[in-house]
């Protein structure tokens, strides 16, 4: 098994990383979940057919019942009204504060489960078990928590570490292809903004990757969890350096939020945002040529990416409501080499506008 620690002021906790511990993850909880406090499953349909009986069985083996709760799969499912049902079939349940919620599933339910337990009776604690691939090498780690607005993704939300982490590469054998490039996306961005190690592995065992080689998957996943967890642990609410693993989101967030969340799955998002966050660098001068034709290439080997057609002036009025956005000013993480990224605030508009139009061209 591995093990990589994160400490937080907060909190310091562990990522467990092991095929087939989904099968063992009452063993591996057994000494931080007390046996007093119940225990409450949030998953989403898709992956309760296919996983959660695997860790409802680990659990009656150790003794302890779990309930399971499902919540509707999907982006759209982050909102407050959600929320609200699914603290309403915690109370209906009989849940305390001694209660531990195990959030089973990919990001959205790592989203909403992490944020219905800061909230739920003043924060309950909070286990991921991240399935799928983006889940597990970016979102379940780090405490975010977050629902959507109109506005925009994640406006709403919490810090709130978890637990523990549980990271099985085993159940990614069952997870839609397009949902799995989609998590290879976010694993790129650690290549680029902190482990050029990374970004040539991605290079050189592409292949390998798409066909889910388990010392591939596993090495890549264990290399990008390392990354987030040094990231998190020096700067737990992205106050500073925390800001980097935003390469791709300032621009990847703002597509999913006009198209509405249903053109675009997050990976898929930050990959047109690496792209473009790219180009922009290219004109200001902050990314070299090698450097950014390095990035789109790679981008584009591990697609392909949906088609875009959307409206830069409306992108540069999401941009306004980005969390990433301070003073009316958007910052934007741009690359100045493979494994080193700068935070930039004066990208002019007019540039914004035209790298988006100039990304909806891709492929036409």
């Amino acid at each position: 098994m591995i093990r990589i620690p994160v400490q937080t002021p907060s909190q310091s906790y562990e990522v467990l990383i092991e095929r087939g511990l989904l099968r063992t993850a009452a063993t591996a909880l057994r000494d931080l979940i007390p046996g007093n406090g119940r225990s409450f499953v949030l998953t989403a349909p898709p992956v309760q057919k296919r996983w959660a009986g695997v860790l409802h069985k680990s659990f009656a083996k150790d003794g302890r019942k779990v309930d399971v709760i499902v919540m509707p799969d999907g982006e759209r499912s982050k909102t407050l009204a959600e929320l609200e049902k699914l603290a309403g079939k915690l109370v209906n349940l009989g849940a305390d504060r001694r209660s531990v919620l195990l959030a089973l599933g990919g990001g959205v339910v790592g989203d909403v489960g992490a944020f219905l337990a800061s909230v739920f009776m003043r924060g309950i604690p909070v286990v991921q078990i991240p399935t799928t691939l983006l889940a597990q090498v970016d979102s379940a780690i780090g405490g975010k928590t977050g629902v959507n607005l109109k506005a925009g993704k994640n406006l709403l939300g919490t810090f709130h570490q978890p637990l523990a982490v549980l990271v099985d590469p085993e159940v990614l054998s069952t997870l839609p292809e397009r949902e799995y490039r989609s998590g290879l996306f976010e694993a790129m961005k650690y290549g680029v903004i902190r482990n050029p190690a990374i970004f040539s592995l991605m290079e050189s065992q592409r292949d390998a990757l798409l066909r889910r080689n388990g010392a591939v998957l596993e090495q890549l996943i264990a290399d990008c969890i390392r990354v987030k967890a040094d990231v998190v642990s020096r700067d737990e609410r992205e106050s500073g350096e925390r800001r980097i693993l935003n390469f791709g989101h300032t621009i990847g967030h703002a597509l999913e939020a006009e198209t509405n969340y249903r053109r675009l799955l997050h990976g898929e998002a930050v990959g047109w945002g690496m792209i473009a966050a790219s180009l922009i660098g290219a004109e200001m001068g902050v990314t070299g040529p090698a450097t950014t034709e390095r990035i789109i290439a790679l981008v584009q080997r591990y697609g392909p990416l949906p088609k875009i057609k959307v409206d830069g002036k409306r992108i540069m009025k999401r941009l306004a409501s980005d969390k990433k956005t301070v003073g009316g000013v958007p910052h934007f993480i741009l690359p100045t080499a493979i494994g080193e990224v700068e935070v930039v605030n004066k990208v002019p508009p007019r540039l914004v506008v035209e790298m988006v139009r100039k990304i909806g061209a891709f492929g036409s």
